[in-house]
């Protein structure tokens, strides 16, 4: 015999079913996990934690730490804000949100920041990687090596843009870090994430924390991010007269409820920090050179985001030095050189080596004829004319010698040109000679440009070198062994 059940009692089988499922299905499949991290600004004082340091999806807040690292590039001259940027198949076949860019097109650097800053565009950050390393497995490598010189000791990118991928975690904590260096290290950027529309070169675009922006008192940044696997992620920073707060939140369940979530962090944050507290800003890190293969001296064919400059070394071959006349004494060896550009140096560059050299000749004419004055019996007696003594060889130094630990250097720049480059090396030198004495001047080529190093050093001489190059105020960064 058949029993029918009602309509209402399959309805209600249906609701048993509904929330078994919901009981049985693990948490990360219902929703992401919840974190949250707020801090005073101005100190990095920490004013509230949950769940800071569990690695979790960081979906588009990723691309704080890619537009960190183009900011850096600029800085160091690897990148301009206008030169045009060739868009690869790779970056136009991302999944949105994005820009629409087409594979082949070209568009300035600068509105490719604008969209990934603003629209959170993911075919503009991989096409901001790609620009910069070459690639974008190559890009995430120094994202991580960054990530590491900034104290994000918890965070590993795979990417550019954010999506979910396996090993691309980072935290709440790590993420607030992020945006504190973001707001003091390139301060000259930060409008940007407080934008609410902007021109990115073929569209208009807005921003996807208008919401904030426009809601919370003081707000001005900085980041959003959404995938399925994080939830609805946001880093905010906002200012109230003296005070300024960092508030992160990871895991949200949607884009009211995490805005409200923020809110209140943030609300948290202004009661708990001091009216007046000392401005601390944090430590800005030294570029981190690449991770690629080792580039010896003289190496210009190393692959594009290569960045181990090890050191100088190599038997001298061949002699670059013009042969000496028939007859002629050797002319002493007053400066350790490269071999010579294929370049020709400008007249201005040569007088000043030769005025150098002059000043150095003359000085120490002038010293042995004072010590000739004051000590005249100390002379060793003159040698027979009958004893004939052959005439010493010159000796050729191209190469500054690499033992006892130098190997390290210092960069001044990247320059359009080598004559650029050497030009400057040439100036630095004759200006800072004290703590550049003995260091050898080298012009690596590079996709990019030309970069201007003084290598074979000791990390305490690069080190003083580059702190008095600073005083001077010149752009200068050590480049280690590794």
């Amino acid at each position: 015999m058949k029993v029918r059940r009602s309509q209402p009692a399959r309805l209600g089988l249906f609701l048993l079913a509904a929330i078994w499922m919901l009981v049985v299905l693990p948490a990360s499949v219902r929703a992401a996990p919840y974190a949250a991290f707020v801090m005073d600004a101005r100190t990095g004082e920490v004013l509230h934690s949950r769940n800071a340091d569990t690695r979790l999806h960081p979906a588009s807040l990723t691309k704080m730490m890619t537009l960190y690292v183009v900011f850096q590039a600029i800085e160091r001259g690897e990148l301009s804000l206008d030169q045009k940027i060739k868009i690869s198949k790779h970056a136009a076949s991302e999944p949105p949100s994005k820009l629409g860019l087409k594979s082949g097109s070209r568009i300035q650097l600068r509105y490719l920041i604008r969209a990934a800053a603003v629209k959170s565009a993911n075919d503009a950050a991989t096409a901001l990687g790609e620009a910069v390393s070459g690639s974008e497995a190559a890009f995430a490598r120094r994202m991580t090596r960054t990530a590491k010189s900034l104290g994000m000791t918890r965070t590993t990118f795979k990417n550019a843009h954010g999506l979910t991928e396996t090993g691309h975690m980072s935290t709440a904590r790590d993420m607030s870090i992020m945006g504190r260096h973001m707001l003091y290290d390139y301060p000259q950027y930060y409008n940007l994430f407080s934008r609410r529309t902007t021109n990115a070169g073929i569209t208009e675009v807005a921003n996807t924390n208008r919401r904030l922006l426009g809601a919370y008192k003081g707000a001005d940044g900085i980041k959003t991010g959404y995938t399925r696997a994080a939830g609805f992620n946001l880093v905010a920073s906002a200012e109230r007269g003296n005070e300024r707060i960092i508030a992160t939140v990871f895991g949200g369940k949607s884009t009211a409820s995490r805005n409200a979530k923020v809110a209140e962090l943030l609300d948290l944050g202004f009661r708990r920090a001091p009216s007046q507290a000392p401005l601390r800003k944090p430590s800005k890190p030294n570029y981190v050179p690449g991770d690629g293969p080792i580039i010896v001296a003289g190496n210009q064919d190393a692959p594009k985001g290569a960045g181990k400059i090890i050191r100088l070394s190599g038997a001298v071959k061949t002699s670059y030095r013009p042969k000496m006349r028939p007859g002629a004494d050797p002319a002493p060896v007053l400066v350790a050189e490269t071999p010579a550009s294929t370049v020709d140096m400008s007249e201005d560059i040569q007088l000043a080596l030769q005025a150098a050299q002059t000043e150095e000749t003359t000085a120490s004419a002038a010293s042995t004829a004072v010590s000739d004055a004051l000590v005249p019996t100390m002379r060793p007696a003159a040698r027979p004319q009958a004893v004939a003594y052959a005439k010493p060889e010159p000796e050729v130094v191209t190469r500054v010698s690499t033992s006892g630990g130098r190997h390290w250097g210092v960069n001044i720049g990247r320059y359009t040109s080598r004559y650029k480059a050497e030009k400057v090396l040439l100036q630095t030198a004759l200006a800072e000679m004290s703590s550049l004495d003995g260091s050898l001047r080298k012009v690596v080529r590079r996709p990019t440009g030309f970069d201007a190093n003084f290598m074979g050093m000791t990390r305490d001489t690069a080190d003083l070198a580059c702190r008095r190059l600073q005083s001077r105020n010149m752009t200068c960064f050590m480049i280690g062994p590794s």
